[in-house]
């Protein structure tokens, strides 16, 4: 069993740690809106893309400044995206999630960092529809890494195998179902969750990557020629595979051994 990284009070310890989330989805905010555009992620400081007024650390509160200033502007009243709390309140209630899974351990914090990942590259692919190798490149070779120091190097790299291979088959079979943004992140998914975990993962990815296809389509909401991205339901199986694959695989298993 792996040991704890720190004792804390448990009601103590949650709150920590979905605040930490919260400030964490507040620079993810600042990687969705700059990476794409390969501009600094440190320098400037944030200012409003309307009117380019500097945001006070006052009005940089995850959450609680947006509600105070009713999403919008202090400066010039303009709309702020939804989107800014959304990914604040969802990084801090995936890092909550990682912490009831995996408690102070080494993997909350590998499964943290993973998850952090995965809702960054969501939320570009839904607003630029790509998915940016400065993220997925360096996430298969951490995952490499970490499988070698955690002794499952041989899982970690048949994961990133199969989960490139995958999506490198689909595009030589049909080009513009996939793209190479989905294919890297694949092989990053199974470098991290290795290749039984990340076929779960997959399952989840395409099942409900295609009722909302389906449902789309029906409703008359998209067209068959309106591109779909598919890195938001890789990430979601991704974060599922993450918290429950090695249960579910578990259960799998055993089901076909009696």
């Amino acid at each position: 069993m792996e040991a704890p990284l720190v004792e804390a009070a448990p009601g103590a310890a949650s709150a920590a740690v979905l605040l930490f989330g919260l400030v964490i989805g507040s620079f993810l905010n600042v990687v969705i809106a700059r990476l794409p555009e390969r501009r600094s992620l440190w320098r400037p400081a944030s200012a409003c893309p309307a009117c380019g007024a500097a945001i006070a650390w006052y009005d940089n509160v995850p959450v609680l400044s947006f509600l105070a200033l009713r999403g919008r502007c202090r400066a010039c009243a303009v709309a702020i995206s939804r989107r800014y709390p959304a990914v604040e309140l969802l990084t801090g209630i995936a890092f909550l999630g990682a912490w009831l899974a995996f408690g102070p351990t080494g993997r909350f914090v590998v499964a943290s960092a993973l998850l952090a990942t995965l809702i960054a590259i969501a939320a570009i692919d839904l607003e630029h529809q790509i998915i940016p190798d400065a993220i997925t490149l360096p996430g298969i070779v951490a995952g490499v890494l970490i499988g070698v120091g955690t002794g499952v190097w041989l899982d970690a790299v048949i994961g990133a195998a199969v989960g490139g291979g995958v999506f490198f088959a689909i595009i030589l079979v049909q080009p513009r179902g996939m793209g190479g943004g989905d294919m890297k992140l694949g092989a990053m998914l199974g470098a991290f969750l290795g290749w039984k975990v990340l076929l779960f993962s997959l399952f989840v990815a395409v099942t409900l990557g295609g009722v909302l296809a389906i449902t789309l389509l029906a409703t008359g909401l998209r067209g068959r020629k309106d591109p779909i991205p598919f890195g938001p339901f890789l990430a979601f199986g991704g974060a599922t595979g993450l918290l429950w694959g090695e249960r579910v695989v578990a259960w799998y298993l055993r089901g076909f051994g009696g």
